[in-house]
């Protein structure tokens, strides 16, 4: 059996809640979703930076660096060997985006799913307002014909 035929064989990985993540394509699957974050940024285990912003993009290019400023994160995974998915102590996830002795903390503090939610129930109702007042309009117009 040739070395190709067992990787075939082999089912992919299943993580749940913790566990290292080396495939790109699954690393960016994981922080696609992300919107508000606070970050924690270590060199050698030693605190360097810390912050909020909003993940602007994530993308796996070998010729653009990851940025972080001005409350943004464009984060490129080239820039990293591996992601850690853990949970807190409270059961929240964060993700550690690890390159040798550089390590990205993210610490999710709002993800799409919540974000499309309060975007659809303020859109909902924005747009109820609105027919509301397009029905209201018309009524007036009707109004005003029946007195000619």
């Amino acid at each position: 059996m040739s070395q190709e035929q067992t990787q075939r064989q082999l089912p992919a990985p299943c993580i749940v809640d913790f566990g290292t993540i080396v495939n790109k394509d699954d690393m960016k699957r994981l922080l696609d979703d992300l919107c508000h974050v606070r970050y924690i940024h270590t060199i050698d285990n030693q605190f360097h930076t810390e912050g909020k912003g909003w993940v602007q993009e994530v993308f796996n290019d070998p010729y653009q660096s990851t940025l972080i400023a001005n409350g943004n994160l464009y984060i490129n995974l080239q820039s990293f060997d591996y992601l850690k998915l853990s949970q807190s102590s409270t059961k929240e996830t964060y993700f550690d985006l690890v390159q040798d002795n550089r390590q990205l903390r993210l610490i999710p503090l709002s993800n799409l799913a919540q974000e499309q939610t309060n975007t659809y129930n303020f859109n909902a109702a924005a747009i109820e307002a609105m027919v509301t007042e397009v029905l209201s309009a018309h009524l007036d117009v009707q109004l005003d014909d029946d007195d000619f």
